[in-house]
Parts: structure tokens; sequence; C-alpha cells
């Protein structure tokens, strides 16, 4: 801590005593209010950070919703979530590198106003947009229009884009310049641990962020205009039928009063503090420190623009020439890849694979998996402190963690649930097996004479277990009942696979999964929380290795460049890649009132775990496996020369 007056200034001596009182009371009440405002920026920095991440996740655990509501697919839904990285990417390496001499305080106040701005604007175009439609041969909202109308939101899914790429812009002064605040105003020893609580708390955001997902995916998405007590709806939800739309733009709306309220404290914090208590500033008065942060703001104003872009460049070249920097780059982007692919479209997953709904699967990764995380990334950063881990290891228990946590996801691959029983598409109308590829494989003898159309999606179980796509499908000749309740009878096609004598009605919605299914997901769900939370424990020192292997004046500048790379080269293509290979897995389309593809109805399962776990857990982390050894030993190589001791230290 900063030492305060020491007592002679005011002797009584002084001709001036009462005058001397004064300013001892001055400074005595300065130096209460220093560590005051520094806890405030930590406090306030922290609500920033819970806001910013609960929006980017409720912005994840709304991929399904805005899917199906604007009828895209997952490669195009990716386009949508990576346009936040390309608005971090038009502003982040400038605002990194000029943010550190400007008023650091007031960029952040202004970041966070933008990101409000975002979020509002993508919750708005709900309201520009018409009633949701879908198909069914139960009509309830004029569905019986058969003739090409254009809808009126077939193209408003740009402003959810333009919404999120304004919020990408506006995140970009929060995180670089928010840590190296910290980092620069607080002791050396004391800075991990700073970033760990905030880290951890930032995590809150998130959790809350898909729990809040959860809560607006079971709200229809045009509650308040609709009869929600109509039988239907309820059947759509509590079937999991891939047609149901939740109350996506409810969230946004929320997060964008969050993320403004959050702007208001920046505004009035100072630009800079004296640095807590170290060696070079541990016998200088508290009233001396302030007069000279004065004069170095007083001289930061008189920098021009000019003057400071002319070091961009030449510090860049120094940054990127740091070889354990360079390294932990490189890494970060290949990690980078798999979290990102992971995280947006991991609810769809769970979905998919296991059968659950969507608002069950953002409740899980809420509950389950984001505190594991939380709790990993705060215990990191107390070993940090409690063991005063040195670069070397740091970037070793970082390496172990992130080993231990790719082993266990291999196990994962163990845990499945076989293809749904649907008559056309994953088996044959007479109950063979085998995913079927010819549009042919439709139709069968039972249906022929039907004039069904394929392009149907209204999904009927049967009694044995098989999915028809529709009634007509199933080749069913009369129903009864309505809603929900609705049983179609006489189904031709039912019968060819069924004993004579047996039933041949079929009743409406999808067939659930097997009963071992539900085995399958426990067993997933608990190694995503032990895989998640061991990975987490070594966040914390492989972020500090990030700062310490560099020079102090350049740790705004790292922390915006690695932010800028890896969102560039992991954030904006990891959606649109792992979209496109999910897409290639889709076993059913929708298909749009004017005709085009719209979104998937239903995925080969095998085939969507194989494109996306198998892909992600065996490149990109055992590339990274490699870089973080290779990373190990530069730093130690480092840290064993003499002239790095004062550079590697924590």
């Amino acid at each position: 801590m900063l030492r305060k007056p020491d007592a002679h200034l005011f002797s009584t001596h002084s001709p001036s005593f009462i005058q001397n009182i004064f300013a001892l009371l001055e400074c005595e009440f300065l130096y209460c209010l220093l560590f005051s405002v520094f806890q405030l920026f930590i406090v306030a920095l922290s609500f920033a950070y819970f806001s910013k991440a609960l929006t980017g996740t409720y912005m994840k655990s709304s991929i399904t919703q805005i899917e199906r509501r604007f009828d895209l697919s997952s490669t195009h839904i990716g386009l949508i979530d990576g346009s936040f990285e390309m608005g971090n990417l038009l502003f982040l390496a400038v605002v990194s590198h000029f943010g550190a001499k400007l008023h650091r305080p007031r960029l952040i106040a202004a970041g966070c106003f933008l990101m409000a701005v975002g979020a509002f604007l993508t919750g708005l175009t709900h309201f520009f947009m018409g009633r949701y439609k879908y198909d069914t041969v139960i009509q309830v909202f004029q569905n019986d229009n058969l003739t090409c109308v254009r809808d009126s939101g077939s193209s408003m899914w740009i402003y959810v884009f333009l919404g999120n790429a304004l919020r990408g812009i506006g995140e970009t002064p929060v995180t670089p310049l928010g840590i190296s605040y910290i980092d620069d105003f607080a002791r050396a020893e004391n800075s991990p641990f700073y970033i760990a609580c905030l880290q951890t708390i930032t995590l809150l955001g998130p959790m809350f962020g898909f729990l809040l997902g959860s809560y607006c995916a079971r709200l229809y998405v045009d509650i308040g205009y609709v009869d929600m007590g109509h039988l239907i709806l309820s059947y759509l939800i509590l079937s999991k039928d891939s047609r149901w739309v939740g109350a996506w733009w409810m969230g946004f709306l929320v997060s964008s009063g969050l993320l403004l309220i959050s702007s208001i404290p920046f505004w009035f914090l100072p630009r800079s503090l004296p640095k807590q208590d170290g060696e070079e500033n541990r016998e200088t008065p508290v009233c001396e420190i302030l007069n000279e942060t004065e004069d170095a703001q007083n001289n930061n104003h008189n920098l021009k623009l000019t003057e400071i872009a002319k070091g961009f460049f030449p510090s860049l070249r120094r940054l990127l020439g740091t070889p354990a920097y360079f390294l932990l780059l490189c890494g970060s982007i290949l990690k980078f890849n798999a979290f990102i692919g992971l995280l947006t479209f991991k609810a769809k997953y769970m979905e998919q694979q296991f059968g659950q709904s969507a608002s069950r699967a953002n409740f899980l990764i809420g509950v389950l998996n984001l505190p594991a995380v939380a709790i990993g990334i705060f215990l990191g950063g107390l070993l940090m402190k409690r063991y005063k881990l040195s670069v070397v290891s740091g970037a070793q228990l970082s390496f172990a963690t992130s080993f231990m946590s790719y082993l266990l996801m291999l196990l994962q691959f163990g845990t499945k649930c076989d293809n749904i029983p649907i008559a056309g598409l994953t088996v044959s109308y007479n109950g063979t097996q085998g995913v079927l590829s010819s549009r042919e494989m439709l139709f069968s003898e039972c249906n022929r004479d039907c004039l069904c159309s394929a392009e149907e999606w209204d999904p009927v179980c049967s009694d044995s277990g098989i999915t028809y796509i529709s009634p007509c499908m199933a080749g069913c000749l009369s129903s009864s009942g309505h809603g929900k309740n609705t049983v179609f009878h006489n189904c031709t096609c039912v019968s060819t696979s069924f004993p004579a004598g047996s039933s041949t009605s079929v009743r409406l919605g999808q067939c659930p999964h097997a009963k071992d299914c539900s085995r399958s997901f426990t067993s997933y769900m608990a190694i995503s929380v032990l895989s998640s939370f061991i990975n987490a424990l070594g966040a914390t020192p492989g972020y500090m290795v990030i700062i310490r292997c560099i020079t102090p004046e350049l740790k705004s500048l790292a922390l915006g460049i690695q932010t800028l790379v890896t969102r560039t080269l992991g954030g904006i293509p990891a959606p649109m890649y792992f979209g496109a290979l999910i897409d290639s897995t889709c076993l059913k389309w929708s298909m749009k009132s004017c005709g085009g593809r719209g979104a998937c109805r239903i995925y080969n399962s095998d085939m969507y775990r194989y494109s996306t776990e198998k892909f992600q857990f065996t490149l990109f982390e055992q590339i990274c496996q490699k870089l973080l050894t290779s990373i190990i030993i530069v730093v130690k190589t480092f840290a064993d020369l003499p002239q790095s001791i004062s550079i590697l230290y924590f």
C-alpha cells in the first residue's frame, strides 16, 4: 500500500500549524480516496464484464431460436455470430494502442454504451417482423394460404448481423484497457489475483446468460400477440419440436439495459492512479505522488495523435519479435477455434444428439458447466498468488491442465445416442435400419398414391417407435381429436411394418429417443463438467504468462493484438465452418414458401458427432499441445537469462 505522509512535515514549530493540519487531513482523505477509486474501478469493470459476457452468451444460447425464426442454415447463423468478431477487427488494434495513452475509463464507458445500442438493435428487429408462421396439418395461424407471399422479415436477419457487429465494436476497449489499467496500478503480486477474481465474477455473466436463454426459449416468440392457451403451442414445446421458436428478442432488451447501466461509473473515474506499494515509490509521500500523477496526466494531454501513431509499428515489431509471446499467440488461435465452435453449437449439439429441448440444454450449461469453469479460474489465480508461481511454472500448469482436459474429451466419443428411426430417412418403411441417401426413399408403395409433398415436416409417431415425416407420408386416411391430442388412423404405411391386427394409428410429434440415451447424456454431462473445470484451472496462469513475458509498456498492445488475432482467425471463421460441417449432416431441410432451403429439421446424429467432435478435439487440441510444449521451452530459456530476470517475474 501507499505510505502515509510523514508526521514531521506537520510539526508544531511550523509558522502555519493549522494549515499543516488541514494539509495532513487532506492527504489522509486523498490517501483513502485513491484506494476507494481503485476498488470502485474493479467493481465497475466486473459489472461491465458481467454484462458483456451475459449478452455474448445469450447470443450463443439463442442460436437455435434465431436460426428457426429467420429460416437460416447453420452456416448462415455462423456468419451472424461471427459479426461480433468482425466489429472487433475494425478497431481493436487501434484502440489497444491509442487507448493506453488516452483516458481509459472513458473509452470503456463509450464502449459499454455502444454495446448497449447494438444489443437493443438486435432485439428491436423482432418488432419489425410479421407473426411467426409454421407449417402443420392442424391449421392455426392462417397457414392454409399456400400462395407465394414473400415474408416481410425474410431479410431482417441483416439487422441482427449489424447489431451484433456494433456490439463487437463497443467491446474493443473493455478488455485490453481494463486489464492493463489494473495491472498498471496494482501491486505485481496482487495483479494475478485481481484478474482471476475479475474473470470469476465475469463468468457469472455466461451463467445468467444461459439461464436467461433457457427462460426465453420457453416463451413463445410472439408472446403477447397470440393466445398462449392454444393447445398447439403447448404441443410444439412439450414435444421438443424443431419448429418451436422462443422469445429470443426479449433477452437482448434486458442485456441492453444492463450494458447501459454498466457504462455510467466509468465516466467519472480518473484517467490514472498512483501505483500501489512498490520499490519505486515506497518512500514517497502520497501528496508527492499525486502531484507527479497530475504532472504525468498534463504531459499526456499534450501528446498529439501523430506522435503516438509513430510508435505503433515499432511497438508491434518488438511485440511479435518476442518468441514466447508469438508462440502463445499461435496456440491461442488454434484453441480459440475449438472453443468458439464448441460454445456456439454446444446447446444445439445437446438438442440433436440427446434429444434435449433448447431450454433444458441452456439451463444445464448455465448451472453445471459454467460454475465449474468459474471455480477453476478462481482456483488457478489463487494458486498463482499462494505459491507465487513463476512464468515457467505458470506455463507448465497451463500445459498440464490443457492436456488432461484433452484426454477427458476423448471419452465423449463413447457417449452417444442412435438416430431416431424416421421412415424414409434413417430406416426404410419396413423398419430396416440405415441412413437412406436417395430422395425417392421418402416414398413407398404405401403412400405413393397419396400425393404427399416431400417438403413437409409435420412428424407423427407410431407405437412401434418409428417416426413419419407427416401423416400423409404415413398413409393416414382419417383423424380424430384436435390440437396436440389429434390422432391419425388407418395409416397404411404403419400397417406394413406391424403384424396383422396391430394398431395402425399415429399421434402428433416426433418419437422420443431410446431409454439408454438418458444414461449416455448423464455420462456426457459429467465428463463435460470435469473437463471444463480442469481446463479452466490453467486459464489464469496462461493469461499471466502473456502479460509477464513482455515489457510493461507493451501490455495493452499485447492483450489487444491477442484478442484481435484470435478473434479474426478463430472467432470469425470457426462458427461458419463448424456450421458448414453441421449442415453437411442434415437429413431434412424445411422449404420456404417461395422456394429455397430454410432451416434444418433433423440431422444424422452419428455424422453430426463425428464431423464436430472428431475434427475439433483431435486436430486443434493436438496442435495446441505441441505449441504449448514449445512455449514452455522458450519461456524457460528466457527465464534462465540474467538480463530477462527483470521482465519474467510475478
